[in-house]
């Protein structure tokens, strides 16, 4: 049968993959969060935006979303496969070294937070059923928006992700609670959340068993056919199995599709799974964004203007600052705290099914609950931008520690300064080490200064874009300077003010290729050191020798291509001296 023009389905496609292939390259052209882009997108074509001009022009009916409710299914299943890749990057002994944090902090973070949001409510006339509702419902924060902006690896990953797992898992029971609180309710309502909790246990347990017998078998299969399509039809049916078995013990989805996460990570399979997943995950999570942009109505932002700003900022303000201290009594760093907090300070996706559950209940009016539906949209569209004030904010508070007295050299002498302390830095700094050589290293990263100085390495936390901490380095009266870090721009700028300052401090510099190389020398260093020159070099080598060519010819080309880069090196940076580059040598000539 042919496809209409005017179908629904069609035209909803059409705008979503529009969204997907034109509109976020745009955005992440000028460094704009995708998150952010697709937010707009559905605020353009939903019923608030170009949608109700379709009346007056017909032709906007092909790209805006004319049915807002038939794409939600897309949006929560692209939650759950975020979920379920979240589950394969875990383990689960990871998730039991998270046990203190999930159902510790977590729990804290939750029900504090809806404690304090519930009483100011109550002190503004919310009655306390309604007050209640309403502070679990905001006091939850999005898992759809904040792990991907983070990830789970990180300090600030780690702590989100254990809270939020424990608000994933409290969902269930929260609308439970609240339809046991409706003035309607009897006490069986209580006695469901306890038989929820029951068949949820034994369900999640089942899972466990069954999966580690049946999911080896199930993928190894599905690898034996060599298909693709087979592959992935085999996982997205575990996780929809997962979540409809979750769904029915009571539970939320989103922990069966965790769960099955979990399970494929412990195969061997995962790897795959998650390649042949991630496509259809970053779209779905795409709609989810989008339903989130149409639930937006700007005139409605724009008559309730005041009361929605003092409704969002105090909702953050009130859970950034109990994520905040709940942290910090954890040991966290303060500035891993701060972010933390500003970026689980807004609600989630989750808020908007528990305020449907509250006003259901008649706990809240039709009119609260759309106010605080407003509120909860605004919030996740705010999520990026309080997840990079979070950045600025730990990034300042760590700043602190450039206050402290720069150490000096253990013989009282000058010494080797490090600018970057990824990989390559770390290696000079080790080689500097076993040969007695006094040095020091700055690095950008926090979270890299924490694990270098855990492991006894002497490295300070700066930037040295910041004019005050070159001086406080005294780098002029170093030793010499290596520049390892991955910026172009600014080493070559780095070096340009220090060989002005210094003319005879030895500056070497890590090169990407040797076009760079050539402009760091014009720039000043002493050695420029071209990584892809010398890999690309061993990795021919290597390639040669495996096909079977002589080891004498192989070394002669090596060395003339090498020459060849040496010169053209030297032209471009107008030197009277060859650059210093390796040279390989045969075993006869160091014999």
């Amino acid at each position: 049968m042919a496809l209409r023009l005017d179908n629904e389905g069609f035209s909803d496609a059409l705008v979503i993959l529009g969204a997907a292939g034109l509109v976020i390259p745009a955005f992440a052209r000028f460094r704009i969060s995708p998150v952010i882009g697709f937010i707009l997108v559905g605020l353009a074509v939903g019923p608030a935006g170009l949608g109700q001009l379709t009346g007056m022009f017909p032709w906007l009916y092909y790209v805006t979303i004319s049915d807002p409710a038939s794409i939600e299914p897309f949006a929560e299943f692209g939650i759950i496969l975020l979920l379920f890749s979240i589950g394969l990057e875990l383990s689960f002994r990871r998730l039991w070294g998270m046990r203190q944090l999930v159902f510790g902090t977590g729990a804290a973070e939750l029900f504090g937070s809806a404690a304090l949001i519930a009483i100011a409510l109550h002190l503004i006339g919310q009655d306390w059923a309604g007050a209640a509702g309403l502070g679990l419902a905001l006091a939850l924060s999005s898992t759809a928006l904040v792990l991907p902006l983070v990830g789970t690896t990180s300090p600030v990953g780690r702590g989100a992700f254990g809270m939020l797992l424990f608000e994933d898992l409290a969902l269930v029971p929260i609308i439970f609670a609240l339809g046991a609180m409706a003035p309607t309710a009897s006490d069986e309502g209580w006695t469901g959340i306890a038989g929820v909790a029951l068949r949820g246990g034994a369900t999640v347990v089942a899972m466990y068993l069954g999966g580690r017998i049946v999911l080896p078998r199930l993928f190894a299969q599905a690898a034996r056919t060599k298909s693709p399509e087979l592959f992935l039809a085999a996982s997205l049916l575990v996780v929809i199995v997962a979540s409809v078995a979750t769904t029915a013990a009571g539970l939320s989805p989103i922990v069966g599709a965790l769960l099955a996460g979990l399970l494929i990570a412990e195969t061997e399979y995962h790897s795959e799974v998650e390649v042949m997943t991630a496509p259809f995950k970053g779209l779905a999570l795409g709609v989810f964004l989008i339903t989130v942009g149409m639930s937006l109505d700007l005139r409605l932002i724009g008559q309730n203007w005041s009361g929605l700003l003092l409704a969002v900022a105090g909702v953050v303000a009130v859970k950034a600052v109990v994520t905040y201290l709940l942290l910090r009594v954890a040991h966290a760093r303060a500035g891993v705290a701060a972010e933390t907090g500003l970026l689980m300070g807004s609600p989630s996706e989750t808020t908007l099914i528990v305020l449907g559950t509250a006003a259901q209940a008649q706990l809240i009016l039709p009119s609260t609950a759309a106010f605080w539906q407003t509120v909860t949209a605004i919030g996740l569209t705010i999520t990026p931008l309080l997840a990079k004030v979070g950045r600025i904010a730990a990034r300042r508070i760590e700043a602190r520690d450039i206050a402290a007295p720069i150490p000096e050299a253990d013989d009282g002498g000058s010494r080797t300064v490090l600018i970057g302390f990824g990989r390559v830095g770390r290696m000079i700094a080790d080689m500097l080490a076993t040969h007695g050589q006094p040095y020091i290293a700055v690095e950008a990263d926090i979270d890299a200064v924490s694990r270098a100085r855990a492991e006894g390495y002497p490295v300070l936390f700066g930037d040295v874009a910041r004019g005050e901490l070159i001086d406080r380095l005294k780098l002029t009266a170093s030793r010499a300077l290596v520049l390892t870090m991955d910026d172009p721009v600014l080493t070559a700028r780095l070096t340009r003010r220090l060989r002005a300052a210094a003319p005879a401090l030895p500056i070497i510099a890590r090169a990407r290729d040797a076009g760079h190389a050539a402009e760091l020398y014009r720039a000043g260093v002493t050695d420029a050191v071209p990584e892809t020159l010398e890999s690309s070099l061993q990795l021919s080598e290597a390639v040669l020798v495996d096909l079977g060519v002589a080891m004498g010819l192989v070394i002669a080309s090596i060395h003339e291509k090498r020459d060849e880069l040496r010169q053209l090196i030297r032209r471009e940076a107008a030197m009277e001296r060859e650059p210093r580059i390796r040279r390989v040598r045969r075993k006869s000539d160091l014999a």
